[in-house]
């Protein structure tokens, strides 16, 4: 390889290692707030979601649409309730950008892998997709996307992402879908996420006992949140009634579970692209000093072959 070659080479690592050092720094910043948020989201999840476990079990909140399988009528004249089948909905949330590692083919994969797992074709699929990258995938492949939300920022609130719960409100009390579940990748550590799929509709205790052991951290202050404690049903009193509390409770803890989602998402987002822009600014920076050493060793070698020329010219010219 030419010298000019190696130092134009070199010239350009050095370059790509500038501007990933730079998306390194920003994401880094990124990363400490949408950190900060998540985890200080999850004491709020986690006391709204043992709500509805306290509240599972009573019988008023048992015959509660949304905690019930969409039953075919006519078979209930016969005394058999048999679940009879609807779509499922997807709410699937990735990130708009890449350079993030395998963070969105982690999710994507994971997705794909429960699908199949559920024995759901594309027809049996509604998916609202949070982020251009798992739209776009399933998109290509055929899926039904209802709905395609992009450029969310690190600030949303939790009132802006009640599109996407009222849309889901809506398919379900129409009987177009007869369950929910939602897949984003759940932040553990700054170096550790795990792509995660969680049923939100129709409610089950076990899944919302599920959801809130999924969001309780295993270290730190946010550890150990409503874990050891006794969520056995108890006799409560309802004002003005039951049924008129639920319905209003309902939707706003159905929002709190889509919303936790992103800011997990989020964090995950940032932490893993930040990791990958370090890697890849080490890599730079390694590629550069193996360069500079081929570029050292060349003209050496250049520079000894002149001086073998001069000299055998010389011993030439006696």
């Amino acid at each position: 390889m030419a010298l000019k070659h190696i130092k134009l080479k070199i010239q350009s690592v050095k370059k790509t290692s500038t501007v990933t050092r730079a998306m390194e720094a920003v994401s880094a910043v990124k990363m400490r707030k949408s950190q900060e948020r998540a985890l200080g989201g999850r004491a709020y999840a986690a006391a709204a979601l043992t709500i509805l476990e306290r509240l599972s079990s009573s019988h008023e909140l048992r015959h509660h649409p949304l905690m019930m399988d969409i039953v075919s009528p006519s078979l209930e004249n016969d005394g058999h309730r048999k679940s009879i089948m609807r779509k499922t909905c997807l709410v699937l949330i990735t990130s708009d950008k890449g350079l993030a590692g395998a963070l969105n083919s982690n999710v994507i994969r994971t997705t794909e892998r429960e699908l199949e797992s559920r024995e759901l074709s594309k027809n049996d699929v509604v998916i609202i997709a949070i982020g251009r990258r798992g739209g776009d995938y399933f998109a290509n492949r055929g899926y039904d996307i209802r709905a395609k939300h992009e450029n969310l920022s690190d600030s949303v609130s939790e009132s802006e992402m009640r599109f996407v719960t009222d849309l889901v409100l809506t398919m379900h009390r129409e009987g177009e879908i007869g369950s929910a579940l939602v897949a984003y990748q759940n932040f553990l550590s700054t170096f550790d996420q795990k792509p995660a799929i969680r049923q939100i509709l129709p409610i089950k205790p076990e899944t919302i006992h599920e959801m809130v052991a999924g969001i309780v951290p295993a270290k730190g202050k946010y550890a150990g949140i409503g874990q050891g404690e006794d969520w056995t049903p108890a006799t409560y009193s309802i004002e003005p009634d039951i049924e008129t509390v639920v319905n209003e409770l309902m939707p706003k803890l159905l929002n709190i579970v889509v919303f936790h989602a992103l800011l997990e998402a989020k964090a995950s987002e940032h932490s893993a692209r930040m990791v990958a822009m370090k890697s890849a600014t080490d890599k730079a920076k390694e590629m550069a000093r193996d360069l500079t050493r081929t570029f050292n060793k060349v003209r050496q070698a250049a520079i000894t072959r002149e001086v073998s020329e001069i000299t055998s010219g010389i011993e030439a010219m006696k």
